[in-house]
């Protein structure tokens, strides 16, 4: 694999049809800030120009795959008009390109970095890799992390996943069975299957697949996208409670929170 470039928090290599992009920030589990959105959305763009590129595989720089929204974002002031949700998601492959995306989970996926595998065409995972959602312990709301995940895993589970926050963390074992990813492999063996899929994958008809995957999307479009939606515009109203700048403060300053009453 051949390193062709990169941005803030991220690089991407080639080797031959497949793109990988690694989300490089180690030390902090590779999380999503300002920056990597807007890198990962310019991107996406010139991606979508390249024809030699025939599936895009997404990981993280050992020892996590993605810490999900950077922390010390949070609490900053929200934008004054509403963005829309294709905006929001615009550092995602998936909504972006017409090839197959890949998602290879090397280690804890979390909050926001579940966006990275329900927007994969398929997610595989290390056995080292774990799945949760810490939105309300930090007093956001999870609004498009159950919606995009819903034709992935059964809705108790989602439900855990997104209530009970750290404590509902959960296992490669676990979500292999509830189909969160569909393979499970050793460590050392992760990106060696994740390149042999997308080798398979660029070894097709270019438009036979394109046509196949876009039947795919649109499929899952058509039930997930309201929803999704909806959940978009209900963390945007959240923005405005007390809780949604304490949850970050509370965090950061390593003390429990003082959340305010339910609405």
């Amino acid at each position: 694999m051949n390193v062709v470039g990169g941005g803030e928090g991220f690089r991407v290599g080639r080797d031959a049809g497949t793109l990988l992009l690694t989300l490089d920030q180690p030390a902090r589990r590779n999380p999503i800030g300002t920056g990597v959105r807007r890198g990962l959305a310019a991107l996406w763009s010139e991606v979508a120009r390249d024809a030699s590129v025939r599936c895009v595989i997404v990981t993280g720089s050992p020892p996590g795959f993605c810490s999900g929204a950077d922390v010390g974002e949070l609490g900053a002031a929200p934008p004054p008009d509403p963005v829309p949700l294709d905006e929001e998601l615009a550092f995602l492959p998936g909504r972006r390109l017409r090839v197959p995306v890949i998602a290879a989970v090397n280690g804890v996926c979390a909050g926001g970095g579940l966006h990275f595998v329900a927007d994969a065409d398929f997610a595989i995972a290390a056995e080292s890799a774990s799945f949760l959602d810490p939105h309300v312990g930090v007093g956001q709301v999870s609004g498009i992390e159950p919606a995009s995940l819903a034709l992935r895993m059964p809705l108790g589970a989602i439900s855990r996943l997104v209530l009970a926050g750290r404590a509902g963390r959960i296992g490669a074992a676990e979500a292999l069975r509830l189909g969160l990813v569909i393979e499970v492999l050793p460590d050392a063996g992760l990106m060696p299957r994740a390149l042999e899929l997308a080798a398979a994958v660029a070894d097709a008809s270019p438009a036979a697949l394109a046509e196949t995957r876009r039947l795919l999307r649109d499929l899952v479009d058509s039930v997930l996208e309201p929803a999704m939606a909806a959940g978009w515009l209900a963390v945007q109203r959240h923005r405005d409670h007390p809780d949604s700048a304490e949850g970050p403060a509370a965090f950061a300053e390593h003390r429990p929170p003082r959340w305010g009453p339910a609405p």
